[in-house]
């Protein structure tokens, strides 16, 4: 099975890279939904969308309803204010601080204009500035826009204000050795993985035992992803998220992760089992690992009321909300156990 899909393992690679390469910090959601629309449409299935931002597409089959989602909001940040030297004060969305210093910045302003800059440290010429090393904060971290202003009203002129978004260049690479490295792989692999997924329920019609529909939230970076759009009939929440790789967890990039617990609680008993028992059936190089600081959209339907079984799998992201990295095979194992999982 996993030999015969390749030309799907190469395809959730390519639409990782599409999918990344559209900016949408949580909040700024327009372009990657139009790019989902459009895509899902070209394959004949029913799409409809969210008021608030997200993607839902009926694959099809009958019974059982399942629902598969990924989200496709990033981490970002806003424009907190214009300075009178013409740098732009951050406010931050999500971000870390340590590790988005001297990071290419686009800054989308309401008009839907794109102007572009660095995330520097305030004063940042080591031949000037005696304190360099100083803690990396968002109160001393600064946007130089690549414009030429020296003032708040020369930047002013350019239609930039307070609440623009910051969307920070990903940087999406794939090594000869296979390795995948990029911002937002958290978790625009995962939303690869599930347009994989379509194209090949498009390519094979009648392959589906159940109902499967995919979700393509947004705002789960912030927490409210799935909490609204899921319809009454689903009875199993599948999240394809990011899987962990770190101290204490036996995942690495190049397997499927199967979360068993998160810091909201245990993931259902009987699904997480029946995920394990795909995985050993199709020869899925898999791991079971707990993640002690991590939230899914499946925590924010349960939140909602959503009475439904849930479960949490992903490829093994290092990095995470950094600079991440990921492995083709990690993505292959992830679609294959999805794949498999849904055609059962």
């Amino acid at each position: 099975m996993a030999h015969q899909n390749h030309e799907y393992h190469e395809y959730i690679v390519e639409q990782t890279e599409k999918v990344i390469g559209i900016d949408s910090p949580t909040g700024y959601h327009y372009n990657v939904q139009k790019y989902l629309v459009d895509t899902i449409q070209a394959m004949g299935f029913e799409v409809r969308t969210l008021r608030k931002g997200g993607v839902i597409a009926n694959l099809g089959g009958e019974g059982n309803p399942l629902m598969m989602l990924a989200h496709v909001d990033t981490l970002g940040a806003f424009v907190h204010y214009i300075k009178g030297n013409g740098r732009l004060a951050i406010s931050n969305g999500t971000l870390n601080p340590n590790n988005i210093e001297t990071e290419n910045v686009r800054v989308i302003t309401r008009s839907g204009a794109v102007y572009e800059g660095t995330i520097q440290l305030e004063n940042a010429s080591v031949h000037v500035n005696p304190d360099v090393n100083a803690e990396r904060k968002f109160t001393n971290l600064e946007v130089v826009l690549d414009e030429d202003v020296t003032s708040k009203e020369d930047v002013e002129k350019l239609g930039i204000c307070a609440g623009d978004f910051l969307a920070v260049e990903p940087r999406f690479q794939v090594t000869e050795k296979g390795y995948i490295k990029s911002r937002f792989l958290d978790d625009k692999a995962s939303s690869g993985v599930l347009l994989g997924i379509a194209k090949y329920v498009s390519e094979h019609p009648g392959c589906l035992k159940r109902n499967v529909q995919l979700f393509f939230t947004t705002f789960e970076e912030i927490g409210h992803g799935a909490s609204a759009g899921i319809p009454e009939e689903i009875e199993d929440l599948l999240a394809v998220d990011m899987g962990c790789v770190g101290d204490h967890l036996a995942c690495t990039e190049k397997q499927v992760s199967i979360c068993a617990k998160d810091s909201s609680g245990a993931y259902h008993f009987e699904m997480t089992n029946e995920l394990i028992e795909v995985a050993k059936e199709h020869g899925i190089d898999y791991a079971v690992d707990i993640y002690p600081s991590y939230g899914s959209d499946a925590g924010a339907a349960l939140r909602s009321g959503r009475d439904v079984r849930y479960a949490l799998i992903g490829q093994g992201v290092y990095a995470s909300h950094g600079y991440e990295r990921t492995h083709k095979d990690g993505m292959k194992q992830t679609f294959e156990l999805a794949l498999n999982y849904v055609l059962k």
